[in-house]
């Protein structure tokens, strides 16, 4: 993947996980629009740094053919992602929040089972979709 490609993909994956996410992370919370989209956007450009390096680093250890990696290398592939942003995004969830450990734990932990499945589903369409973009080119 080129830079371009990388960061069409970071944008798309963070836009999209923007639009489902806010509205549930507002249901399950009662805080409002604007405090959840604003948590929601900080967290996001995390994860577009976040996702963009350990991408990066995937793609070096396994190889440039996304779209021939198995159901198993998702699987570990987003548990590798999503406990690098359960590590980064905890702190920032803590202060922001104003909630007890436990309660912003339980509300990181259900966060990442979202984002387990929506990153496996993303990056599995989005890898086919881009292996047949490219050899249309």
């Amino acid at each position: 993947m080129t830079t371009k490609d990388r960061i069409v993909h970071v944008l798309l994956f963070e836009g999209i996980a923007l639009l489902l996410f806010v509205p549930l992370a507002m249901l399950l919370t009662q805080e409002g629009a604007a405090k959840m989209t604003w948590l929601s956007v900080m967290l996001s450009i995390i994860a577009m740094i976040w996702n963009y390096l350990y991408n990066l680093l995937v793609d070096w250890m396994y190889g440039e053919n996304r779209a021939a990696r198995g159901f198993l290398m998702r699987i570990g592939h987003s548990i590798g992602f999503e406990f690098g942003m359960f590590v980064l995004s905890f702190p920032i969830l803590i202060l922001m929040l104003n909630e007890t450990f436990l309660t912003v734990l339980w509300m990181d932990f259900g966060a990442l089972i979202f984002f387990f499945f929506y990153t496996i589903i993303f990056n599995w369409i989005y890898d086919l979709q881009f292996q047949k973009r490219r050899q249309r080119q």
